[in-house]
């Protein structure tokens, strides 16, 4: 009988390094969220990737980190070189052709979130209506529903896909209990880390965008 395989687990720099690749440029705060990792240990794996030349740090009210080219080749060479070890190729392609089901919807649905259907051309929505937005809060619940056992197939390849499902449950409960700005107008919004989920994808396969 064949044994179930262990996910493969990132070494933490890489984690830290991935991160950025996936988030774009972001504080610590962020690095921190998305990794898992608290935010000394995160802090001090930026500190290290920034010594080798792989990250660059802005600072300022507005500053955060950010992959320089080299960090972004070692990156992609990295994380090729991981999902090789891992043997998870195709379970990955698999997922992520699931995944290529549910992201029109998403889009759809943040694009009901944010405009109305009227009589006339569409209008902001401007949550007054409650009801409505319940609507489309289901919606959001419904799909993500089954998102998970896309997000599950990942994570039984490659750990650091674990992550992504419980950023999203959090930000769906934020949004179902009020703060409706974790549905696609925050940093940590549910469309911010579906999108991320995205771009993990496309680079762990080697896609271009």
């Amino acid at each position: 009988m064949t044994r179930p395989v262990s996910p493969q687990p990132t070494a933490t720099d890489l984690l830290v390094l991935h991160t950025l690749r996936c988030t774009g440029f972001t504080g610590l705060a962020g690095v921190a969220a998305a990794t898992g990792l608290p935010e000394s240990e995160a802090e001090s794996e930026l500190i290290d990737l920034a010594v080798a030349g792989l990250v660059t740090h802005t600072a300022g009210d507005f500053g955060g980190w950010g992959l320089t080219e080299s960090g972004r080749a070692a990156d992609a060479e990295r994380i090729a070189a991981e999902l090789e070890a891992a043997g998870g190729r195709t379970a990955v392609t698999a997922a992520f052709e699931r995944f290529l089901v549910l992201n029109p919807e998403l889009l759809d649905l943040c694009t009901a979130w944010q405009l109305r259907a009227t009589d006339g051309p569409p209008t902001l929505n401007d949550h007054t209506d409650t009801a409505y937005d319940a609507r489309v809060l289901n919606r959001f619940l419904d799909l993500h529903r089954r998102a998970e056992p896309v997000c599950a197939e990942l994570s039984a390849v490659l750990h650091r896909f674990g992550r992504y499902p419980v950023r999203l449950a959090d930000a769906l409960a934020r949004a179902r209990a009020g703060e409706l700005e974790y549905v696609a107008d925050n940093t940590a919004a549910y469309h911010t880390v579906w999108f991320q989920l995205h771009e993990d994808l496309l680079t762990t396969l080697g896609i271009p965008r």
